[in-house]
């Protein structure tokens, strides 16, 4: 899946898809190489997410 799928998914489920980690954020969802994000993500205390989970969630 690609970000912008991934973010379109996000939007359709009534949720908001943003390019930055912050406090307000509550999950993030990585995929094959997360990058800088990860770390910013665990550091804060925000869910990580897989794709599948992330569809999972979606899908519920």
């Amino acid at each position: 899946m690609t970000r912008p799928q991934a973010e379109e998914l996000v939007r359709r489920a009534g949720g908001r898809a943003s390019g930055s980690v912050g406090a307000s954020t509550d999950d993030v969802v990585v995929g094959e190489s997360p990058g800088e994000k990860l770390p910013k993500a665990s550091a804060l205390g925000i869910t990580v997410l897989t794709e599948h989970q992330l569809r999972e969630l979606v899908e519920a």
